[in-house]
């Protein structure tokens, strides 16, 4: 599907956005080290490129603009050690939420809240593996799930947990679907590059400090399930987002009380063999 291994829109030093496939300085595999790309030409979900064209980075976007980003589906609970910090039972089917097209945003972009959501505590960081959907697909197989996939990038499910748990009577999009609340990036890798999502190393750092360090092994529906799931009587189309689930380690299930994030926090999520942002 793809010709590129790490996918990247960026303004260049010419003030033009392209989208491109990162270099990466020998010795690393994050992308948001890399200092330039060969710009990519044509549709990045049918027939495209990658020229000999190479420019220098001076900023990275988010990986999709606006206007090719698709449906944000977003899982709850879907690793085993966060459902039970969360004190709440494995799911037996996945718990699914949306947000809205305009919550996505990029690795370099500042959270933004509202003056609703500063009315009450609760303000949470959710480290994410995202699947971006590459082609359209419809009761897909959990055996070809995988070869509907784009590629791999790592966001952030920002939360507020008053109005997700409390305010918004249950209605889990109320409390994380407000503008920006989907950042992700530094870019989309490959499935070869990642043949296999269910290895990588996912982590949080607030402020410097570790909070979440997990692996994706710990996923209850991993990402062909979820993808299978997720497609059954219902078209998934290029350019979608799911935002897998969180592993634990999150503000809400700090010991011995919840650490909710503040203006002027720096959170740091990172995914292995995608990058930090």
């Amino acid at each position: 599907m793809s010709s590129f291994s790490r996918l990247v829109r960026f303004v260049a030093r010419d003030g033009q956005t392209y989208y491109g496939d990162a270099i990466l300085p020998a010795g690393t595999t994050d992308i948001s080290k890399a200092r330039q790309a060969r710009i990519i030409q044509g549709d990045i979900f049918r027939t495209h490129r990658v020229t000999d064209e190479v420019t220098d980075i001076r900023l990275l976007l988010s990986p999709l603009a606006l206007s090719e980003t698709g449906t944000l589906r977003c899982l709850g609970l879907n690793y085993s050690l966060h459902a039970k910090e969360s004190n709440m039972p494995e799911p037996k089917y996945p718990v699914l939420f949306y947000k809205p097209r305009t919550s996505s945003a990029g690795p370099s972009d500042p959270i933004p809240v509202s003056a609703m959501a500063q009315q009450y505590e609760g303000l949470d960081y959710e480290c994410e593996l995202v699947v971006v959907i590459g082609k359209r697909g419809r009761d897909i197989s959990e055996s070809d799930a995988l070869n509907y996939v784009l590629g791999y990038a790592v966001g952030n499910d920002v939360s507020h947990r008053d109005w997700q748990i409390k305010l918004g009577g249950g209605q889990w999009s109320h409390g994380k679907g407000f503008d920006g609340w989907a950042p992700y990036g530094p870019g989309i890798v490959s499935p070869s590059v990642i043949p296999d999502p269910q290895k990588l190393r996912i982590w949080t750092k607030v402020n410097g400090e570790m909070r979440q360090d997990e692996s994706t092994a710990d996923m209850i529906f991993d990402v062909g399930k979820a993808i299978a799931l997720l497609s059954q009587g219902v078209t998934l189309m290029p350019g979608d987002l799911i935002f897998t689930g969180t592993p634990s380690g999150v503000g809400m299930g700090q010991k011995p009380k919840p650490i909710w994030l503040m203006d002027g926090d720096v959170v740091e999520v990172g995914l292995e063999n995608v990058g930090t942002w």
